[in-house]
């Protein structure tokens, strides 16, 4: 058996530093690629653009990602379930597109209340804020009554779209949020949406698991064309 290569530091101070082939990462943990650097525009762009994303602890230093396989949905797969169809046709909430980034990012971040914790640091967040003022990161809201109850963010690269993270303090308003998502993101011509890792809340919405060398052959392809990206406000669901 060959031992792993030891993990690579990235100088925090050189963010045109190259990051390591997502080939090296570790088994175990899964796809653990790199440390350290920082959370720059232009790393966090290259990252994602090459099938790497950052996902670490505040007692922590950043940590790099790239798992073998890699969770990703497929538009034209997204399942709808009886109950959510029930909800959709209720119309019981009006979902816009990056009117309200920071407070999504800023729910998304609140602590879990099975484990107190959250992978979403202050620089992690105002790093996605700085992504989003330059046109990259997007978010999709949910609202009822006039209240911000659900809703997800992630990055938009080429039609690829980046799925973050996302957060519901109404039943359904997340899921609602994504349905409406998918659906203009496969108008728009996305072939792809990336949700990194697997659980059966993904698998429910119709997610799979694909190789990573057939995720990163797809960014290869349809990252670097002109995104189609449009902000949309008041489709209800």
């Amino acid at each position: 058996m060959v031992a792993p290569l030891p993990l690579q530091w990235l100088d925090p101070n050189d963010a045109a530093q190259p990051f390591p082939d997502v080939e090296d990462a570790l088994r175990e943990p899964d796809g653990l690629l790199a440390i350290g650097g920082d959370l720059s525009p232009s790393r966090l762009l290259r990252a994602y653009r090459q099938g790497i994303f950052p996902w670490y602890n505040s007692d922590q230093p950043i940590l790099w990602w790239s798992p073998d396989p890699r969770t990703v949905l497929y538009p034209p797969s997204l399942k709808i379930s009886r109950s959510l169809r029930k909800t959709l046709r209720k119309s019981i909430f009006t979902v816009t597109a990056d009117t309200a980034f920071r407070r999504v990012i800023q729910y998304c971040a609140a602590p879990r209340s099975t484990d107190g914790g959250t992978w979403l640091t202050d620089d992690m967040v105002e790093a996605f804020c700085r992504l989003h003022r330059m046109g990259h990161a997007h978010s999709v809201e949910s609202w009822y009554q006039g209240e911000l109850v659900g809703g997800l963010y992630g990055l938009a690269l080429g039609r690829i779209f980046f799925g973050e993270s996302m957060f519901a303090r109404h039943s359904d308003a997340s899921k609602v949020a994504f349905v409406r998502l998918v659906e203009h993101l496969q108008q728009w011509g996305y072939v792809l949406i990336d949700c990194q890792v697997a659980s059966e809340h993904l698998r429910s919405l119709g997610a799979t698991s694909i190789p990573r060398r057939d995720f990163i052959a797809t960014l290869n392809r349809y990252c670097d064309v002109p995104t189609a990206w449009r902000t949309w406000d008041h489709a209800h669901g």
